[in-house]
């Protein structure tokens, strides 16, 4: 495990990030830090289930993705099973979905990714530039720990593919880039969940969610 850092007089949660090759590991790192938690970077499944909560990061493709962290999927999904907090972080939160567009081969119709969460994920198609990139206010639709004290906040998004859950309770938080769409989404428990944006690129925002998703860790 990490040191503690001096932003934090001592750690609330345990907390790991899991390493499958693709994501913004150092960042998500020092924001969750941050936000007051002890973190280990790690492909090891066994930390998996000693963590207070799991965080699955993500940057780049959707296929890429599943295919490197198919190796955890079932330690994944143990995690999930077990109700231990479960944080997709922009194409991790897309991987908690059942499939997406991003990725298909020809005569594919989509990618399957965890099925945690059940819904697909869609290209924007309405003209938008893509990749949508930059800062978008969040709207807050529903309860949930994650979202304590950021209704009305902005945070950073990158990201040319949207999450379309089959539930709308599925939808914690929106945002709108010519369409409004799930900023935040979590299954029925509210204990599986991720944002679409980057926290740990947003600022006094991302720091608040990550100290939501440590407090939720630490069971306050």
């Amino acid at each position: 495990m990490n040191t503690v850092t001096s932003d934090q007089q001592q750690s609330l949660a345990d907390v790991v990030v899991v390493d499958y090759g693709l994501g913004n590991l150092r960042s998500v790192t020092r924001g969750l830090e941050r936000a007051g938690a002890d973190v280990e970077i790690t492909d090891d499944p066994e930390a998996f289930a000693d963590a207070d909560g799991v965080v699955l990061p993500g940057v780049g493709a959707f296929r890429e993705g599943v295919e490197n962290a198919d190796p955890l999927r079932e330690d994944l999904l143990a995690v999930a099973d077990a109700g231990t907090p479960l944080f997709g972080i922009c194409l991790g939160m897309q991987m908690l979905l059942t499939t997406s567009e991003e990725g298909a081969n020809e005569g594919e119709s989509a990618v399957q990714g965890l099925d945690l969460i059940p819904g697909t994920n869609v290209r924007f198609a309405e003209g938008q530039k893509v990749p949508h990139m930059g800062w978008n206010e969040l709207s807050v639709e529903r309860d949930h720990p994650l979202v304590e004290g950021v209704d009305g906040r902005y945070a950073y998004f990158v990201h040319s593919y949207y999450a379309v859950p089959e539930d709308e309770d599925a939808t914690v938080a929106t945002t709108d880039y010519e369409r409004e769409f799930p900023a935040i989404v979590a299954n029925e428990d509210g204990t599986v969940f991720g944002t679409q944006f980057h926290p740990e690129k947003s600022g006094e925002t991302g720091l608040q969610i990550l100290r939501n998703f440590v407090e939720i860790c630490s069971g306050e």
